[in-house]
């Protein structure tokens, strides 16, 4: 990661908007550990989160005062200084189809004060964020949401989702196969050194996963400030190969009980495993730990090997949500940036209230799925086309949403026989996308 986006100014249009309803809209000055801890504690506050302690400002000032830190104040209140609304954003990483990854803008910590609710602050915000990501010659915006009904309007369009899966152990089992390797318990600041290199070894293997940064290993692991209930019940186990390399991590919280000891209950709060044995053997000790009954893990794979090593899949309940939202800012440095599954071409008329993507574009692919796009003036004849807002796009461009799912909803109009379908067979990765974190 660099700093150089970090000092990049605010989009004039949104400062302008803002300032005429009375606000400043400006970065926050991150190496000035006041203005951060202004900025850091509006935004818990706008998660509802606690007051920040010293040791987690102290944290956040080191670990994301990378970031490009906005804010919006308003002068006439009584502490002028924190900020009624926040966002911050970087360069991220995120994997594309064929072990690639493509540059986006990361947007995060989107809040407003409630007592400044309607008054255009999140559309200032979110629109500036783009124009910012564009004035950079980044093709994408990214972000992870809390709240699913407010991102459409700008242009983005579900690309990953998530479940939480809900385990009764007593009928869940995993049939005994010849076990290889070793499980052992490591401390949680074993897993903060180690499990960066584990993930970088296969991140890019599963589109959808980002450059994680370092402060969210430690919040992971519950080293890092803010909830000493984590901290203290977390536990970390790692499987290491026959050869000593370690393969894989869980780190999870054993609790409840009460007067039946019998009745614990298991979460799972991070499961990596670089390969199918590590991936069984951590499953498998989750599942057998004593005194356990449930055992929940969030923010898993919709397409979660664990579901087809049972012996009973009805044992474990699956809750799906939205998780990673994708916003096409350059359709075809977009469209190039990924590889595809098949030779052909494909044509798409696109719009875009905001005007970055509007227009007509032409995909083609040849055997080895490595693409060419560009932009056209007219949809060549005889090309399967589909006509489509920027958000669906941006929906199926990791491969994880179905085509035929999104033109059986009128979200993508066919423009002759057959283009879903072209779509579908060309646009699909052979991995389902999936993010393992929050951002």
């Amino acid at each position: 990661m660099t700093n150089d986006f970090a000092h990049h100014p605010v989009d004039p249009t949104s400062a302008a908007s803002l300032a005429a309803s009375g606000f400043q809209y400006d970065l926050v000055d991150t190496a000035d550990r006041a203005s951060f801890e202004a900025w850091f504690q509006a935004d818990s506050r706008g998660f509802h989160g606690p007051a920040m302690s010293k040791e987690q400002i102290d944290s956040g000032f080191a670990g994301i005062t990378y970031r490009r830190t906005v804010g919006v104040w308003d002068d006439r209140l009584v502490a002028p200084e924190v900020p009624v609304a926040t966002v911050s954003s970087w360069t991220e990483q995120v994997t594309v189809p064929g072990n690639r990854s493509i540059d986006a803008w990361a947007i995060s910590s989107v809040t407003v004060s409630p007592t400044h609710r309607r008054r255009g602050i999140a559309r200032a915000l979110l629109e500036g964020e783009l124009h910012s990501a564009v004035d950079m010659g980044l093709p994408m915006a990214t972000l992870t949401v809390s709240e699913s009904t407010i991102y459409g309007r700008f242009g983005f369009g579900q690309a990953v989702f998530a479940a939480d899966l809900t385990i009764d152990t007593t009928r869940a089992t995993i049939p005994v196969r010849e076990r290889r390797g070793v499980l052992q318990h490591v401390a949680p600041s074993v897993f903060v050194a180690e499990a960066p290199t584990v993930f970088e070894r296969i991140r890019l293997s599963t589109p959808g996963q980002i450059n994680v940064w370092p402060l969210r290993w430690e919040q992971i692991a519950g080293t890092a400030p803010g909830d000493e209930e984590y901290t203290k019940n977390t536990r970390v186990v790692r499987f290491d190969d026959e050869d000593g390399t370690p393969r894989g991590f869980v780190v999870y919280r054993v609790t409840g009980g009460g007067l039946d000891f019998t009745n614990h209950k298991l979460t799972v709060d991070y499961l990596l495993a670089e390969t199918p044995e590590a991936y069984e053997a951590l499953w498998r000790y989750v599942l057998e730990v004593d005194l356990v009954r449930e055992v929940k893990a969030e923010l898993r794979s919709v397409d979660e090997p664990l579901l087809w090593l049972l012996s009973d899949m009805r044992a474990a309940r699956v809750s799906p949500i939205d998780h990673l939202w994708l916003r096409i800012l350059d359709v075809p440095a977009s469209l190039n940036a990924r590889s595809y599954s098949s030779a052909g071409m494909i044509a798409f008329e696109v719009s875009d209230e905001l005007g970055f993507a509007n227009g007509r574009y032409v995909l083609q692919t040849d055997d080895q799925g490595t693409p060419t796009a560009s932009r056209v003036e007219n949809l060549p004849e005889g090309v399967p086309a589909v006509s489509l807002s920027v958000n669906e796009l941006s929906s199926l461009y990791l491969g994880g949403v179905s085509a035929s799912s999104l033109i059986a909803a009128g979200r993508i109009g066919e423009l002759n026989p057959g283009a879903g379908a072209a779509i579908e067979r060309i646009f699909h990765s052979p991995t389902t996308p999936w993010l393992s974190v929050w951002f």
